[in-house]
């Protein structure tokens, strides 16, 4: 086989109201396992140029049991879940204040000691 499993279809659908197909697991040491591109949770949306939208379950089993020696996938990768705060996006900031809240008020002040500083000198 190819080595991997699916879910859904028309008929047993894995996510309410989406009648996609999904890969549920990849197989150790399985073809997509070695291939390493295929990651479980992947929408497959066509094999072999074949769409797989408005399938039931068996039938898209079949087509990838016949799917032959040399198989192409059309997938859309899924979404990753981010642990944290809503809206936080995973853009790679660790945790704590960013950058700005800390540069804008510091540069802030320094602009005001230098201008009280000028000031002051000024005076004397």
């Amino acid at each position: 086989g190819l080595g991997f499993n699916i879910v859904g279809g028309t008929d047993q659908q894995y996510i309410a109201n989406d009648s996609s197909i999904y890969v549920s697991r990849i197989k150790k040491d399985g073809a997509a396992y070695l291939d390493g591109r295929l990651q479980e949770g992947d929408k497959i949306l066509a094999i072999n140029g074949k769409d797989l939208k408005d399938l039931r379950h068996k039938d898209a089993v079949e087509l990838f049991r016949n799917a032959g020696c040399y198989v192409s996938l059309k997938i859309q990768r899924r979404l990753q879940t981010q642990n944290g705060p809503l809206g936080h996006q995973g853009d790679g900031e660790s945790g704590g204040l960013p950058l700005a809240a800390i540069l804008v008020p510091g540069l802030a002040l320094a602009a005001t000691a230098v201008w009280i500083f000028l000031r002051y000198r000024q005076r004397m």
